[in-house]
């Protein structure tokens, strides 16, 4: 192709391009007037700093505090529910219409206002006010006009909900809020129930009536199910002791005192069941409120529902060392950088991983079947000189723990065995499979080598096939 013609060519693309581009601009400048032309409000949520919803039967008032949050100032003093006000500030803060019905018509055959919502943006001293009218027939959206624009127009009828809303769907729900993480000791006390567990160390115990591990799942379910208390109903807002005894809360059918020592609080929750309601406060609040039931489900939890059944709480996949005692017999595996097991501190002999592994995840899972409790005499239970001790090392964060479990002697047939935790007081029987995987000799963790694993075993009395001696069993230092 000539030069001259691709010249020709290129600047009549440059031209094509360019006329493309200013119909696109222009395109988008058009849709954008057309966009502007439908705003009837147009200021920043965030600036917002007082509003106030007028309906026929009652005006509702709302104002941030000094942090910044919603509270109701109409027609009683109450902590609001931000999400609610919030959501009607960002729908009448920047609001479109959809359909302009007269640039200047008269408001009444509209029923203009039946309900109004005005805005104070910050550092304005009036507001801006929304008058909102009767609904159209045709699709429910609604006649409306801004106070000081003559324009009439239909709203979108999505707007209807909140317009709708009554003062308490506007109230803060869950007065009774606390963080779980802060609470250090729980007590809980009904008619048949008395217990008290204490956080230590991250972990749950109960101290009283028994000492034991606690569940911890369960006391963090009890915990979240309280904080997350929401009002049905507002029955009292100043409550009188006359008050408590009408709604059963002077001898309440659960009483549930939590200690929060960072904020050197002690709160006391009071529940009651009256036919099919339930009715709550606490030390800390002046309302009665009323529940739902099924917080009663949450916090019914008696001793042996939260009562932690396994012997020692750890995550396999974070244990780094094991040693194993059996009478004179000492054996010691400790995990490699590489995840693989080696006999002692020796990084060269490895132990057969899954062996090793095995019965780490037999120990994590061992569950008691039945409890002992205060035991008198450990000798009964073959603890005053146990049959084994295992130990297991965790390591998490860097830090390491120890985890210990005492063997004692076997029962009902062989079919269980007596351990015990030195941390806990109580025993615990529990199913003696695990002693399956308990090694007796250095030999039963040690890895066969690959020529090795498929060959039938040597006959007693027979020496070990090949030139090598056979191996001795070997203890802590392998």
């Amino acid at each position: 192709m000539k030069p001259k013609t691709t010249l020709i060519l290129l600047l009549a693309f440059l031209v094509l391009l360019s006329a493309m581009l200013l119909f696109d601009s222009k395109s988008k400048a058009r849709q954008e007037e057309k966009e502007n032309e439908k705003t009837l409000v147009d200021l920043a949520a965030n600036d917002i700093e007082k509003v106030t919803l007028k309906k026929e039967d009652e005006t509702i008032a709302f104002a941030r505090d000094d942090k910044g949050d919603w509270r109701i100032t109409e027609p009683l003093e109450a902590a609001a529910d931000s999400y609610e006000v919030n959501r009607m500030v960002d729908d009448f803060s920047i609001l479109k219409f959809d359909r302009l019905v007269e640039s200047d018509g008269d408001p009444s055959k509209y029923e203009i206002p039946r309900k109004e919502v005005a805005l104070w943006p910050k550092g304005k001293e009036w507001p801006v006010r929304i008058l909102i009218g009767m609904e159209n027939p045709l699709d429910n959206s609604l006649f409306a006009k801004r106070e000081d624009d003559p324009r009439i127009v239909l709203l979108s009828s999505g707007l209807k909900s909140g317009l709708d809303k009554k003062v308490f769907d506007f109230r803060q729900k869950d007065i009774f809020k606390f963080d779980s993480d802060d609470v250090a000791a729980v007590k809980l006390k009904a008619k048949e129930i008395a217990w008290k567990a204490l956080r230590k160390e991250g972990q749950w115990y109960l101290e009283s009536p028994v000492k034991a591990l606690a569940k911890e799942s369960r006391l963090e379910d009890l915990l979240r199910a309280l904080s997350g208390l929401r009002a049905k109903e507002f029955v009292a807002e100043e409550k009188q002791d006359a008050d408590l005894a009408n709604f059963g809360l002077k001898d309440p059918d659960f009483s549930v005192s939590l200690n929060l020592p960072a904020a050197n609080q002690e709160i006391v929750f009071s529940l009651d069941k009256q036919d099919d309601a339930v009715y709550a406060t606490t030390s800390l609040s002046s309302k009665i409120v009323s529940v739902e039931e099924r917080i009663l489900t949450d916090i019914e939890k008696k001793v042996e529902d939260i009562r932690e059944k396994q012997v020692v709480l750890f995550n396999s996949w974070e244990a780094s060392r094991v040693e194993i005692k059996r009478g004179e017999f000492k054996l010691s595996v400790v995990k490699g950088a590489e995840g693989k097991w080696h006999f002692g501190d020796d990084d060269k002999e490895e132990a057969d991983r899954s062996k090793v592994e095995d019965f780490i995840r037999r120990v994590e899972s061992l569950e008691a079947v039945e409890f002992i409790d205060s035991p008198a005499d450990l000798k009964a239970y073959g603890l005053a000189e146990p049959q084994a001790e295992v130990a297991i090392w965790v390591k998490d964060d860097e830090m390491e723990k120890e985890h210990t479990v005492l063997v004692g002697a076997r029962e009902k047939d062989g079919q269980q065995v007596v351990v015990k935790n030195p941390a806990l007081n109580s025993l615990f029987r529990v199913d003696a499979a695990f002693l399956d995987g308990l090694p007796a000799t250095a030999e039963d963790w040690r890895l066969v080598p690959p020529e090795k694993a498929g060959a039938e075993p040597d006959k007693p009395g027979e020496a070990p096939k090949g030139d090598e001696p056979a191996a001795q069993p070997r203890g802590a230092d392998g």
